[in-house]
């Protein structure tokens, strides 16, 4: 089936913020007692709070409360955006112009709220570039359930089957995975270990690197 769209991932794979939010994750954690560490935070990377919690409680203790410190972690967050803002991935300007004159459309998926993936992507300069933006509070089960990814290609009108899906998590590519899209990772902080290899359509280190894989597909 020809491919028509791409539903890209936000946080650490177009902008890179998946550093603050170890970061700030840590710091917030720390700040009400809790061990928090970076392989703490890696384990939740894309999870919606659902699943996040019960994870997070058998790692750090029962009596981990995740909305006091995931709301201290965005305030501490969004104090260093408002100092430094945000930082685009390399290969992004390229990935983007190519996709467009490639005549994909294109949908943005990611955990973030709306507000906030406006105000990332508009500082950027990028919010114009896609045709739908869903959020994680949009669907009932945010990622490793496909539900995002399943909205996302219905909003762009096209069947998942259509769309590749840009992801730099093991939880993201398993989402896109599931609704049935074609996952290719740029990986972030960690590579795909053999279970994430096995779901993926391509690999990349970078957004520029991905430009040959969708041009075999435009051939």
């Amino acid at each position: 089936m020809e491919m028509k769209g791409i539903i890209f991932d936000m946080d650490g794979l177009m902008i890179d913020t998946e550093k603050l939010l170890h970061k700030y994750w840590c710091e917030a954690a720390n700040a009400y007692g809790y061990p928090m560490k970076k392989e703490h935070v890696l384990q939740i990377r894309s999870l919606a709070a659902k699943y996040a919690i019960p994870k997070l409680k058998e790692m750090l203790g029962e009596d981990f409360d995740y909305y006091k410190v995931r709301a201290k972690r965005m305030e501490l967050m969004a104090a260093h955006v408002e100092k430094y803002g945000v930082e685009k991935k390399k290969g992004l300007d390229e990935l983007l112009t190519f996709a467009k004159e490639q005549g994909y459309r294109m949908a943005v998926a990611t955990a973030t709220d709306y507000e906030r993936t406006e105000k990332y992507l508009t500082s950027i300069e990028k919010f114009s570039y896609f045709d739908e933006i869903v959020c994680g509070p949009m669907v009932k089960n945010g990622k490793p359930e496909p539900d995002i990814y399943l909205e996302a290609a219905k909003r762009l009108q096209l069947e998942p089957c259509q769309c590749f899906a840009m992801e730099d998590s093991p939880n993201g590519i398993l989402s896109a995975y599931r609704a049935g899209c074609k996952p290719i990772m740029v990986p972030d902080l960690d590579q795909p270990d053999e279970k994430t290899k096995k779901m993926l359509y391509g690999l990349a280190q970078d957004l520029k690197e991905v430009i040959p894989l969708l041009a075999v597909e435009t051939v």
